[in-house]
């Protein structure tokens, strides 16, 4: 949570308020904060309500870090006034995708709610599949952005595909650490010394892994062809 709280005061901070993903980001902030609060409280208080408050606040984190992502590849944002920048997509189309994109990631968030809800028994398999097929996606599309030679995104509207700045790659790190974290959640061991175990390590290495995050964020948001025309 604390990392959360300082990425988003770097971001206000740094990332002018005419940044057309600026709004994202710190919204994304926002909801990583409350996932980590009732992290915090589920696991001090292990009761039904406070699982579930843990899981469906983490699920909509990392649903919300796929939405701004498809947003900030894709260049479905909206331009903010006074900027010369503009998107891939004319203002209208991009509008009516990005709205399209909330509405199918709403809703299932709203049937995945549901369906645990729902069950008698909470589906741990099937929750964490769901976290799972979300991340992989969401780490994908950043792997994708990462790649030196495989041009498959305009990384900037107003730059060619080829155009690779050197920060590009801490994509890729962040990946690269964010699945080996993961590894910590889906192969448990026998607790160190009967008190640090797998679930716990992976608590730890979360902090680092989104400041590193952060640093990355703004300063692809600080790159010059944010404020250029598009060629």
């Amino acid at each position: 949570m604390w990392a959360h709280v300082k990425g988003a005061a770097k971001i206000r901070r740094r990332v002018s308020n005419n940044h057309p993903m600026r709004p994202y980001y710190l919204t994304w902030s926002v909801i990583s904060v409350n996932a980590w609060i009732w992290s915090s409280v589920f696991h001090t208080r292990d009761l039904p309500f406070t699982e579930k408050m843990d899981y469906f606040a983490a699920a909509l984190a990392i649903m919300y870090a796929l939405y701004y992502t498809i947003i900030r590849l894709y260049h479905l944002y909206e331009p903010q006034p006074f900027t010369r920048l503009t998107p891939l997509y004319p203002r209208t189309k991009s509008r009516k995708l990005r709205r399209w994109l909330a509405a199918a990631c709403t809703l299932s968030y709203i049937a995945h709610v549901s369906y645990l809800t729902l069950l008698p028994r909470f589906d741990y398999t099937y929750n964490m599949a769901f976290n799972l097929t979300l991340g992989m996606l969401h780490n994908a599309l950043w792997g994708v952005y990462a790649l030196p030679k495989l041009n498959l995104l305009k990384r900037f509207p107003s730059r060619p595909k080829t155009y690779h700045p050197n920060f590009v790659g801490k994509a890729g790190v962040f990946v690269l650490l964010t699945t080996a974290a993961t590894g910590l959640e889906l192969f448990d061991f026998p607790p160190w010394g009967r008190t640090i175990d797998a679930h716990a390590l992976w608590h730890l290495v979360t902090a680092p892994i989104a400041l590193f995050w952060y640093d990355f964020l703004v300063e692809d948001a600080l790159d010059p062809s944010w404020r250029e025309p598009k060629m």
